[in-house]
């Protein structure tokens, strides 16, 4: 392991393939994957004063504000000061971003891009499992029996903001709120920006660019 911690970020519209990234990078490279909407799950489960905060915006269906996932990624992050890891849907925002810089600096930050149809098509096809977050593709990586989570046989839900009248809108406006934060990033020479349609395809070089950073402890083969 690397005597440096090392402290990357992933951004990428939804659909982008953030998680599976993610946990790819995780598992090549020893980091921990620390996801946003883990994190909120956890606390609302949890009931502390976060959570409970939270709850009341996703009870009347508004999105949970800006200020409180930065509270919840805050008091995680302050927990793992000499670890590494790997940030999975924060910052999403430049206040978020700006947040962050207060308590960490950042070393890489690995941008997505993805053309605007294949997004379409893979969030018009997603459906998930709510209690666990996890998220089936119905055109690539569908669930063993149709409409049901492979692990606990619950019934998979698709979110009212992945159905194809939302999705421009929703892609859009994180268009809107992620520029200043790639901005920022590209600022300080920390941005590395990855385009294409199949993940696959990207990976081999999202390995070789950490392959420079940290040593793997998977090779690129055993992914």
């Amino acid at each position: 392991m690397a005597s440096k911690v090392l402290r990357a970020v992933v951004l990428g519209p939804p659909g982008s393939g953030k998680g599976t990234v993610c946990e790819r990078i995780a598992r090549s490279f020893g980091l921990q994957h620390l996801s946003s909407g883990q994190f909120l799950r956890e606390s609302l489960r949890g009931g502390g004063e976060v959570g409970v905060l939270a709850k009341q915006y996703l009870e009347r269906g508004l999105l949970v504000p800006d200020h409180v996932i930065t509270r919840v990624m805050m008091t995680e992050l302050e927990k793992r000061r000499e670890q590494h890891w790997l940030l999975d849907g924060f910052p999403r925002t430049l206040g978020q971003a700006e947040a962050l810089d207060r308590i960490c600096e950042l070393d890489l930050v690995i941008s997505l891009n993805i053309p605007f149809e294949t997004l379409k098509d893979r969030l018009s096809a997603r459906w998930i499992h709510p209690a666990s977050g996890r998220v089936y593709n119905m055109d690539f990586n569908p669930p063993h029996v149709q409409g049901v989570d492979d692990l606990t046989g619950e019934p998979l839900v698709q979110r009212e903001d992945d159905k194809p009248e939302a999705v421009a809108a929703r892609l859009r406006k994180y268009k809107d709120a992620a520029k200043p934060v790639i901005e920022l990033y590209k600022s300080r020479g920390i941005l590395h920006s990855f385009s294409g349609t199949e993940t696959n395809k990207i990976w081999p070089y999202v390995y070789t660019l950490l392959s420079s950073k940290i040593p793997p402890v998977l090779s690129d083969e055993e992914n």
